[in-house]
């Protein structure tokens, strides 16, 4: 059976429920989904949609790091939307993290979003073969 490891890091915010920021299982991370919180002062990340986006991928990014992984390895993610609208400057900014092999993907919108942010996004990811872990 494989074993199951809780992920967390300083380098992310803080889980808002009772939820880990990731589980490692195996060779799989999941990473749960981020918004845009500084992890440094707790606060939503202000300057649209753009600025948001690359907060959620920077908070995705430590997850994956502390879980002996990185945004590289990942092989799913799911794109949460308050607005469909925003789905272009989202794509931007995402194709700025995500420039190799890209993952498989879901975008939805959605009615409303934890601490009525505009974007969240989650992960799914493999383990690098070196990490050790």
């Amino acid at each position: 059976m494989p074993s199951k490891e809780i992920i967390s890091t300083e380098n992310a915010p803080k889980a808002i429920g009772p939820y880990s920021q990731g589980v490692r299982a195996g060779d799989f991370v999941f990473v749960s989904g981020q918004i845009p919180i500084d992890p440094a002062t707790g606060n939503i990340i202000e300057g649209g949609i753009r600025a948001q986006t690359r907060r959620v991928l920077e908070n995705l990014s430590a997850v994956l790091e502390a879980a002996g992984s990185s945004l590289d390895n990942v092989v799913r993610t799911t794109i949460y939307l308050a607005s469909m609208g925003d789905y272009a400057a989202v794509n931007e900014v995402y194709g700025e993290f995500f420039q190799g092999s890209k993952p498989a993907r879901a975008t939805v919108e959605v009615s409303r979003l934890p601490k009525d942010v505009d974007v969240e996004i989650d992960a799914i990811a493999v383990v690098d073969s070196g990490s050790g872990r």
